[in-house]
């Protein structure tokens, strides 16, 4: 490709950095949260906190390592600023927001929120972490807008395990349903075009997500255990869509390759992650447009 469409291609990561930029309160950690980004989406084979420190340039995780820890910046503005990001690029009327969630493989015990549990990638339990995340779909294309960090009861309960890994007090245990209407009310809270909510049946069976829907006049197409033919077809249809969403943000933009245990840390990777996946969303759209030349970052 022309050296002049790679510059193109970059010119909208500058974009997007220089939206979540003012979050962060120093240029160190702004510079190198644009560090972080490049690297994700980077040819990298792996994408841990060695590989993009030595993407950037470093000789050691550890800037990577304070960016994702301590590093002063707002993780949740940021969260907010990628789903604007999202509707000013894919925004449409009829756009769908999907709720699912996705596990994450781990070894050890010491991480926020990991337990064996029910990982849904393999349909089988394993030990791992589990996000439940809010995707936005239209036909310019798919991105995760939202996310939240399953906590089972086996942290809830235990207030010292907890805070070893910087889960405040306040962090009371919440169910997965509970996780998706927090996420669906800040996305309509905050004026995200839709036509309709879509959910498999661990949720679509929560008569209390449904009437709350209802109570905000917000159409949905969700699976129970008796549903009809048209709708499994349709949830079929969106679930394919938010496991792509998944995958692509696992195989181009290092959703799951993080190796941090803090509560805060998770957060600030996945966030990361789903600007860098919502980077290479909003490129393919406009490259769809014919307003931005295809490439591979």
């Amino acid at each position: 490709m022309a050296d002049v469409d790679v510059d193109r291609w970059y010119a909208e990561l500058d974009r997007l950095h220089a939206r979540i930029g003012v979050r962060f309160r120093r240029s160190e950690p702004r510079r190198r949260a644009r560090q972080y980004l490049c690297g994700l989406v980077s040819g990298l084979a792996r994408k841990n906190g060695w590989t993009l420190a030595e993407q950037a340039g470093d000789v050691s995780p550890d800037g990577m390592q304070r960016l994702l820890r301590w590093a002063d910046w707002d993780v949740d503005a940021v969260r907010d600023d990628v789903r604007d990001y999202v509707v000013e690029h894919l925004g449409d009327p009829a756009g769908v927001l999907i709720v699912d969630d996705t596990g994450f493989l781990e070894k050890g015990t010491r991480s926020a929120g990991v337990q064996r549990q029910y990982f849904g990638t393999a349909g089988r339990t394993e030990n791992c972490q589990v996000g439940v995340f809010l995707a936005y779909r239209s036909s310019q294309g798919h991105a995760l807008i939202d996310r939240q960090l399953y906590l089972p009861t086996s942290w809830t309960d235990d207030r010292d395990r907890c805070r070893a890994v910087g889960i405040r007090d306040e962090v009371e245990f919440a169910t997965k349903v509970q996780m998706a209407r927090q996420m669906l009310a800040r996305a309509l809270d905050a004026g995200v075009p839709v036509g309709w909510v879509t959910m498999d049946e661990a949720y679509g069976q929560s008569k209390y997500l449904r009437v709350w829907l209802e109570q905000r006049d917000v159409g949905y197409v969700v699976a129970t255990r008796r549903n009809d033919d048209m709708i499994t077809t349709t949830m079929g249809t969106a679930r394919a869509e938010i496991e792509e969403c998944f995958q692509q943000a696992k195989d181009e933009a290092g959703l799951d390759e993080y190796q941090v245990r803090d509560w805060r840390a998770w957060y600030a990777h996945i966030t990361l992650a789903m600007a860098a996946h919502t980077w290479l969303s909003a490129a393919r759209s406009l490259a769809a447009n014919g307003d931005l030349a295809p490439a591979t970052a």
